[in-house]
Parts: C-alpha cells; sequence; structure tokens
C-alpha cells in the first residue's frame, strides 16, 4: 500500500522525490558529469504512474539521461569553444545534461528550459552536485511560441540546443519550426537525435555522430546510434 503521507510530501517538494528514488551517478557517455539519475527504468516509471492520479506527479522524463542528450553534452565538451563565453539556451532539458555541458564548457550564462517541476528541480540540484550553479537561469514555461531576435534585431542566445525532442509528431514540429527561427536569427542551434520516428528529413547538416548506451528497459537496443546535427535555417527558392 502506497503512503498518502510521503506522496503529499513529493508533490509538494520535489527535491524528497528526486532524492528518494534516484542515485547521484555519471551517465556513460559523460563521465564528467554527475546527475540524479533512476538506477532503473521501468521502476520508477511504473512508481510515477501509481501515484499520478494521487499527487499529480508527471513522467519522470528527467530521471533518464536519453541518448540525444548525452550525445549533445559530449559534442560540447569535447568542442568547449562553441559555448565558452556565450549566451546558451538548453530548450526541454531534462535532466539537464546539456546545461550542465555548456556550463562545464565555461558558457557565460545557460538558461536551461523544462515545463514539468519536478524536471527544473532536478536540474538545480545536478548544478549542484556538479559545483555548476553559477551562471544557470532555469525557465519553467513553454517557450516554443515565443521571439528568437532581441530588440537590437540579433539573436536571443548565441546557441541553442535540443536533446531528443522529435519522439512526438505535434512536438517535433513545433520544435523544429521554432530552432529554424532561431537559427535565422543568426544562433548556432544544435539537436541531439537519435533516430527518432518525428525528426525532420531536411534542413539538418551532421556534425558528429556517437553510439550511446542505452537501457534495454527504455530503448529498443543497447546502443543507440546517435547525430549531433546543426539546425540550417529555412530559405526561399
Amino acid at each position: 500500500m502506497t503512503d498518502p503521507v510521503a506522496h503529499d510530501r513529493a508533490a509538494r517538494d520535489p527535491a524528497i522525490f528526486i532524492r528518494d528514488n534516484t542515485l547521484l551517478k555519471a551517465p556513460t557517455l559523460v563521465p564528467e558529469i554527475r546527475l540524479h539519475l533512476a538506477d532503473a527504468a521501468l521502476p520508477l516509471w511504473e512508481k510515477t504512474e501509481e501515484e499520478l492520479e494521487q499527487v499529480g506527479l508527471p513522467p519522470p522524463y528527467w530521471a533518464f539521461a536519453w541518448a540525444g542528450g548525452q550525445a549533445l553534452a559530449r559534442h560540447l565538451i569535447d568542442r568547449p569553444e562553441l559555448v565558452a563565453g556565450k549566451r546558451v539556451l538548453d530548450v526541454a532539458s531534462g535532466s539537464g545534461v546539456v546545461a550542465m555541458a555548456c556550463l562545464w564548457a565555461s558558457a557565460a550564462h545557460v538558461v536551461a528550459n523544462e515545463i514539468d517541476g519536478f524536471a527544473l528541480a532536478a536540474i538545480r540540484m545536478n548544478a549542484e552536485a556538479n559545483g555548476l550553479e553559477a551562471g544557470l537561469e532555469l525557465a519553467g514555461r513553454d517557450m516554443l511560441d515565443e521571439p528568437t531576435l532581441a530588440d537590437d534585431g540579433g539573436p536571443l542566445w548565441d546557441v541553442v540546443l535540443a536533446g531528443d525532442v522529435c519522439y512526438e509528431k505535434p512536438m517535433a514540429e513545433r520544435m523544429t519550426a521554432w530552432l529554424r527561427r532561431h537559427a535565422a536569427a543568426g544562433a548556432l542551434v544544435l539537436m541531439g537525435d537519435p533516430g527518432r520516428s518525428y525528426r525532420p528529413a531536411d534542413g539538418l547538416e551532421q556534425l558528429a555522430e556517437y553510439l550511446v548506451p542505452t537501457p534495454r528497459d527504455l530503448e529498443d537496443s543497447d546502443l543507440r546510434r546517435t547525430v549531433v546535427w546543426r539546425v540550417l535555417p529555412i530559405t526561399d527558392g
């Protein structure tokens, strides 16, 4: 039987749920960074689904270092010049692995965007665990209809990043259109994708490829071929 008092505490304080249901460990492809991650995928997912109706816990996407995010984080740590000293937006940040990589690589300011309050709490805790709080800002809203240009006509961010965001068609279409607008505004826009169904078929430039170890209870194979893409603006003609 589940404990209603514990459920209520978790709903009021996501940090309690995160600490009670994760381990602090490094993703396989990004050993430089430690994250609060589920030790096994299905038990936490099933537990959260059981508790959804009682306390409104959302699916714990934040508790896993997805292949697209790991590949993008690895790429940035290996090429710190892409983000060093720059203003960065990590959209749909999840665990924050990409945001952590940017801060590790000396980005000047990183905005980690998530609509899930548990994810925002996990990102904050992960930043604290790595000593990377300085320069991190959390944005807890849907940003996909927001402008991409600053008042001076330049890009709002120097770099915009998205890891593993093409797993649902409506989300992928909105995200791709918005990322392309950022690219048209002059930002460097990068996407990490392990071959999700709704990745756009064109308007992308391949920059790097990684084989990312993945658990069988989370993905359909032990390794996912994952590509870091540069998102290109759509041009007329």
